[in-house]
């Protein structure tokens, strides 16, 4: 596989980070920043889009690079929301969005990297230009396109249960 200790390390957080959104999206429906499993993907997708920054196949700043640059400018506005903004209703489907979004970012160049590796001499696709890379992508970007759908009533059903609590 030829992965350097810095892709090691990367890889192993990476996967953490994606184990925590996942989490997240079955027993919340959404990363929540509030709880263990937001927390790991947040600090996770953090570390492991920073190490992002120092490995590349190709040299030089590269289109890899700009998602980990993009993927933190994402996280980073969430957390802004999440921590600056708790009492605005409004902030909370913007937070979800950005969160689920980040993800979804961070699964393009996580299934190019696998499936390009893996299995090991034998992999699932040849380069990023496969027909199996370019399937996947789409699929996950349908169930993130569904999932965001999702939780934009859910969030609207939390705010208007919140609305008619506070008005009591």
């Amino acid at each position: 596989m030829g992965l350097s200790c810095l892709g090691i390390f990367h890889t192993i957080i990476g996967i953490a980070s994606i184990a925590g959104a996942v989490v997240g999206f079955v027993r919340y429906g959404k990363i929540s920043l509030k709880e263990l499993s937001g927390k790991i993907y947040f600090y996770g997708t953090l570390i492991t889009s920073v190490t992002a920054l120092g490995i590349s196949k190709h040299g030089g700043f590269n289109a890899g690079h700009a998602f980990s640059v993009f993927i933190i400018l994402l996280i980073a506005v969430a957390y802004f929301l999440f921590s600056k903004k708790e009492g605005s209703r409004r902030a909370r489907y913007f937070e979800n969005f950005l969160l689920s979004f980040s993800f979804f970012l961070s699964l393009v160049p996580t299934v190019n990297e696998t499936f390009t590796r893996v299995p090991v001499g034998h992999p699932l696709a040849k380069d990023i230009t496969d027909p199996i890379i370019g399937k996947t992508l789409l699929f996950l970007f349908i169930l993130f396109m569904a999932g965001s759908v999702y939780q934009y009533f859910k969030q609207k059903k939390v705010n208007k249960s919140t609305s008619l609590y506070l008005e009591s």
